[in-house]
């Protein structure tokens, strides 16, 4: 087939959304599809994809968006394509795949939101597209995220089709040595490291996850990889007299690394579609503490493979999820369980499904 994947910033550092679409734009080449990835930010060159730059630069960031579709639409009258896969919302496409949840929902959750220019954009392009006449197959990562956009587009439940994240099984290798990522950071064995990844910080628990921390033993730090600024999160650790067990290692390009050389993996987020770094852990052996408002629990089972908390400011709760991980035994025995769900996050069987949908989505348009 002829797939064009669209997404706006195509940076695989960023990781997220960015970091899938290039996996998955590598990986459709290598099935022997022709693939064009089209962006506003172009990443680094992929092997066998066509990599297409919008010119979006713009005063404001709803300028560079208004731009950017303004030259899509333009490179699809020109071009022809099987499928049309977004990432984010466009005035037109085959596949849908909000990583992030819905725009309308994003728009509408607070007040400040709905004062921003590009997000209120968002929506209403969201909108146009759901309801429209060439209504798009819309993929969902999980049913936590299915409940989502069904509130806030009850009439769409025919255009919806859950599609799981996945993990490359062959990068995630559990059998990978961690002991050098430690090193620069002076972190010895004596140390039970838990690590979170994530490109907002504040956003996805970390000063929940920090004031945990503060009340267990000295031998627990906690390890913090991603592009956000540290300040708030330094501040609050100081002020906790814990400055010194966490640790910001800024952005990698090898998350297995890092995910090696950790102990286990904590993400208390107040919402997540379908958290791919869970999942990256998860295959790579280690124990996960995260929530129910992240959909890439569902495949977890609490107290097995790790923790899941209902509720993402239940720092009680937290804190003894992470007490819990200073008993090698179980941290021992959580790593077999969650090896155990490796042939579940496969990448090859999400593939197979993405082409079932885009199969049936290329016949119904």
């Amino acid at each position: 087939m002829n797939v064009a994947l669209v997404i706006f910033s195509a940076d695989p550092a960023r990781g997220g959304a960015e970091r899938y679409t290039g996996n998955l734009a590598s990986a459709l080449a290598q099935r022997g599809h022709r693939v064009d990835l089209i962006a506003a930010r172009l990443g680094p060159p992929i092997d066998g994809v066509r990599m297409l730059e919008i010119p979006s630069r713009a005063a404001t960031r709803s300028g560079e968006y208004r731009k950017f579709l303004t030259g899509l639409d333009r490179h699809l009258e020109t071009h022809s394509y099987d499928i049309v896969h977004a990432m984010l919302p466009v005035p037109r496409c085959d596949v849908y795949h909000p990583h992030a949840g819905m725009a309308k929902s994003a728009f509408e959750a607070t007040p400040l939101n709905r004062l921003n220019r590009k997000r209120k954009l968002y929506a209403q392009v969201e909108e146009k597209l759901l309801t429209g006449p060439r209504r798009p197959t819309v993929l969902c990562l999980s049913n936590f995220v299915k409940g989502f956009i069904l509130t806030s587009y009850p009439d769409i439940a025919g255009q919806l089709e859950t599609l799981f994240n996945a993990v490359d099984l062959n990068h995630f290798d559990p059998s990978r040595h961690g002991c050098e990522a430690r090193k620069p950071f002076n972190l010895g064995t004596d140390k039970i490291v838990g690590l979170m990844i994530a490109q907002h910080f504040l956003r996805k628990g970390l000063a929940q996850a920090i004031v945990a921390l503060a009340k267990l033993d000295e031998r627990m730090v906690l390890w913090v990889i991603g592009n956000d600024n540290p300040a708030p999160a330094v501040k609050l650790a100081k002020r906790l007299g814990i400055a010194d067990r966490v640790i910001f290692a800024g952005t990698t390009k090898n998350p297995a690394d890092f995910y090696a050389a950790a102990d286990y993996f904590v993400l208390p987020t107040p919402y997540d579609s379908c958290s791919l770094v869970v999942l990256e852990a998860l295959a790579m052996g280690l124990p996960v503490i995260s929530t129910a408002r992240n959909g890439a629990c569902e495949i977890m089972t609490d107290g097995k493979e790790g923790f899941v908390l209902q509720d993402p400011d239940d720092v009680p709760g937290l804190t003894s999820a992470m007490r819990h991980m200073q008993d090698a035994d179980r941290r021992a025995d959580m790593k077999k369980a969650a090896l155990a769900l490796r042939p579940r996050l496969s990448y090859e069987a999400h593939l197979d499904r993405l082409e079932e949908i885009y199969r049936a989505s290329h016949r119904a348009h």
